[in-house]
């Protein structure tokens, strides 16, 4: 296994671009998941990493070896896409084999790599079915396998779970989480959910249009988001942003308008007279039902899921969900108020950069 470093890449298709400049390193054996919207570019981001587009600025090194513009065959990388792209007419271990054949691998090496794979992904009785016969799960662990019998220096995986039902989805999250921890591999994984990357990633990389907002741990970025974009894209469900106005400051402290309710809330240093308009950051499972809170809404709809429920409301004319254990549940059209520890708070400027204080992670929450 081997490192990772990129140095102000870029791609530029004809005369639009579409990854400014990205800088990141990547440690041996670590698992860093790229996560994003639609569009930000994470997989345009692997597919240079993968030599499958070219690099139109910036530097590519694996192990120290610059591959900027090495072919994908010389890389020592080994992708998995999101279609299995398994051939229908073989079988898995014809799959498993059929790259080391075509490069003209000893028989005996190729049996060796096929069954190591086979025993890593638990793929032994299934090695004679075609994939017709397998499950998505199994088409993806072939699929996997396929990578792993190439002894990469670095693993790529494009959206692989995102053709899987949810509960498949699941398994798999635990089945690559726990091949990584085996082969202590270095992995890159895109995928658009913030749930896989929040249960996967030693690191995440959230991107937003070509550029890298935020590199962290996942519950670094949890706790402490740079800006109102990471604080919206990391966390499920994601936070509640509540439109709100500067009354006063005093002493690490200021004073917010939202409706009719005035909070206090804390801030990492004062703040300008220009930075009346803010933006108030509260996670549903912060807010609490609580008679005597200062927030007041109208329930618009409840969800009930077992050990929790979700309560959709409007306050002052805004969308806000409330994650909630408490019995009995209120009804629509119910108006309820809220309330929340101020240290859970989260204020954002008008750029969306964070000015709240530093926070400490909690142990034990979950995003």
């Amino acid at each position: 296994m081997a490192n990772l470093q990129l140095t102000a890449v870029k791609k530029r298709f004809g005369n639009t671009q579409t990854i400014h400049g990205v800088d990141l390193q990547v440690q041996r054996g670590e698992f860093v998941v790229f996560v994003g919207p639609s569009g930000c570019g994470k997989s345009t981001l692997l597919r240079m990493i993968a030599g499958l587009e070219t690099v139109s600025a910036g530097q590519v090194h694996i192990g120290g070896r610059d591959v900027t513009g090495l072919p994908p065959s010389q890389r020592q990388v080994a992708m998995v896409f999101q279609s299995y792209a398994l051939y229908p007419h073989m079988t898995a271990e014809q799959n498993l084999s059929f790259g080391m054949r075509m490069r003209g691998v000893p028989r005996q090496e190729v049996q060796q790599k096929v069954a190591r794979a086979s025993a890593v992904l638990q793929l032994e009785p299934y090695l004679k079915r075609k994939p017709g016969e397998l499950s998505g799960g199994q088409c993806q662990r072939v699929a996997i396998g396929r990578a792993l019998v190439q002894d990469p220096d670095v693993f790529l995986f494009d959206e692989p779970l995102s053709n899987l039902d949810a509960e498949l989805r699941v398994k798999m999250r635990t089945e690559i989480a726990d091949l990584h921890r085996r082969l202590d591999a270095t992995m890159i994984y895109v995928t658009h959910d913030q749930t896989e990357a929040m249960t996967l990633a030693d690191r995440i990389v959230v991107l937003r249009n070509g550029r890298i907002e935020q590199v962290g741990a996942p519950m670094a970025l949890y706790t402490n988001p740079a800006n109102q974009f990471v604080a919206g894209f990391i966390g499920s469900p994601k936070m509640n942003f509540l439109t709100a106005r500067l009354v006063s400051q005093s002493a690490g402290m200021v004073t917010l308008q939202v409706g009719a309710a005035k909070l206090d809330v804390p801030v990492r240093e004062p703040l300008t007279a220009e930075q009346d308009e803010m933006t108030l950051g509260l996670r549903p499972e912060h807010l609490l039902i609580d008679s005597t809170g200062p927030l007041l809404g109208q329930v618009r709809a409840v969800e009930q899921l077992g050990s929790i429920s979700f309560v959709y409301l409007q306050v002052a004319g805004q969308d806000v969900c409330v994650q909630t254990q408490a019995l009995p549940l209120p009804r629509i059209g119910d108006e309820i108020r809220m309330s929340f520890d101020t240290a859970d708070a989260y204020l954002f400027d008008a750029e969306g950069l964070t000015v709240s204080p530093q926070k400490t992670e909690k142990v034990g929450e979950a995003a």
